[in-house]
């Protein structure tokens, strides 16, 4: 290994550290504390990658981001920090920052890090105009991978979304950065590399959202976009976010338009989908029960009723998850919704406090009081989307034929519990 790592920290203690591990995985260092020198020394000793601290004297960091990635575009920039946020990350990634990494950091994660930016996997967002498009797969991988399996898919480059949470009513945001194949999705903060693997069984909550959580930290509302990573079937990726996924404007629209724009890459390895041999039935079946059933099918499709007072009333969906675009046109715009009144009771539990005007669809007891519907049924084909989510926490693609009635995220859940049970027997 021959690359030269450029090292731009005011701490001499910090440059040290990193000199000394980074020599020792086989790296040329070059390292300043000198923020004006830094632009000189990168057409000088051309370094292969950049670690630059946020917080430079002479020179604030972002600025000097700013002007490595107007004149060596292609150099990756890791920015460190020691007070860093999603929200100071997500502001670095959009001027083209490959990663965000928070001090103290772990030696794995770092080194974790500069292999993803060596790779070119995640070196900033891609311009709409200049995006990839998908390389070699198809735009229908539930009905057309076949017998011979689903082939694991992670995005082309980084995605960079920010807002606030729909709950904790924080500015938040993610970082969608690819992943190597066999990685699996996972979410991480800014200040380890410790891992929330999207898997049923770091589930510890699905009152009003499907809550993540292993190793002391948790990460709510991962629904929406678990549902627009299963729409496109990509099976490897980690995910930066603090305490909640953004609401966006309430649905899974801004997810799937990002996807699209920076392209998705095959893995060659594959995924095998999962897919039920007999009949799983959660509830009591029968019109107007709560239940959610699953059976064999050769793709997902989804059959979903909805009854609630009015003005929302009694509507149903049939979906079939035959292709993205499928996906983005039919289901991914519908919005999350709630009355005036339940989100005035989520606010006393400390819950709802996001919800605005323009991120979720508020009914008072005769209206829909702050929007235009999409659909006329857009709040039965926002179920339809919760569920596609809640399902890939199996973390594979699923083959069944799943009907529903009257249920959220508790019945999602224990459906897929089902279906995980089975699949062990």
């Amino acid at each position: 290994m021959n690359e030269t790592v450029l090292v731009v920290d005011d701490e001499e203690r910090i440059r040290s550290s990193l000199r000394g591990i980074l020599s020792d995985e086989g790296f040329r260092v070059v390292d300043t504390g000198d923020a004006p020198a830094v632009m000189d020394l990168l057409h000088r000793e051309a370094p292969s990658i950049v670690l630059l601290d946020v917080w430079m004297p002479d020179l604030d960091g972002i600025e000097l981001l700013r002007r490595i990635k107007s004149e060596q575009p292609g150099v990756p920039v890791i920015m460190i920090s020691g007070h860093a946020n999603i929200q100071s990350a997500v502001a670095a990634t959009r001027l083209g920052a490959a990663d965000f990494i928070q001090k103290p950091f772990s030696v794995s994660g770092l080194l974790a890090s500069i292999a993803r930016a060596l790779d070119g996997g995640s070196a900033g967002p891609v311009a709409a105009d200049r995006a990839p498009a998908p390389v070699g797969q198809p735009d229908a991988p539930q009905a057309r991978a076949g017998r011979s399996g689903h082939v694991q898919r992670t995005i082309a480059r980084s995605i960079v979304l920010g807002g606030q949470g729909l709950h904790t009513g924080l500015k938040t945001g993610v970082i969608l950065l690819p992943a190597p194949a066999n990685f699996g999705i996972a979410f991480s903060s800014l200040s380890d590399d410790t891992a929330i693997e999207v898997r049923v069984e770091n589930v510890i909550d699905t009152a009003y959202n499907t809550t993540l959580a292993s190793g002391g930290r948790s990460v709510r509302t991962v629904e929406h976009l678990l549902s627009a990573l299963h729409a496109f079937g990509i099976t490897n990726l980690l995910i930066k976010a603090d305490e909640e996924v953004p609401a966006l404007d309430g649905s899974a629209l801004e997810f799937c338009k990002s996807i699209n724009e920076v392209g998705i890459t095959g893995q060659g390895a594959l995924a095998e989908p999962i897919r039920i041999k007999q009949r799983v039935v959660i509830g009591e079946e029968g019109v107007g029960r709560e239940f959610i059933a699953a059976e064999p099918a050769d793709h997902l499709i989804i059959d979903y009723a909805l009854d609630y007072p009015k003005p929302i009333g009694a509507h149903k969906v049939h979906f079939e998850l035959t292709s993205s675009g499928a996906y983005t046109k039919e289901i991914a715009p519908a919005r999350t919704f709630g009355s005036v009144r339940e989100f005035r009771a989520l606010n006393e539990m400390g819950l709802g406090s996001g919800a605005r005007l323009d991120n979720a669809i508020l009914v008072d007891e005769q209206k829909v009081v702050n929007t235009t519907l999409r659909f006329p049924d857009e709040f039965a084909r926002h179920k339809v989307l919760d569920l596609i989510g809640d399902l890939y926490l199996l973390g594979r693609p699923i083959f069944a034929h799943v009907t529903a009635s009257k249920t959220g995220h508790s019945d999602n859940l224990a459906l897929v519990k089902a279906i995980r049970r089975l699949g062990e027997n």
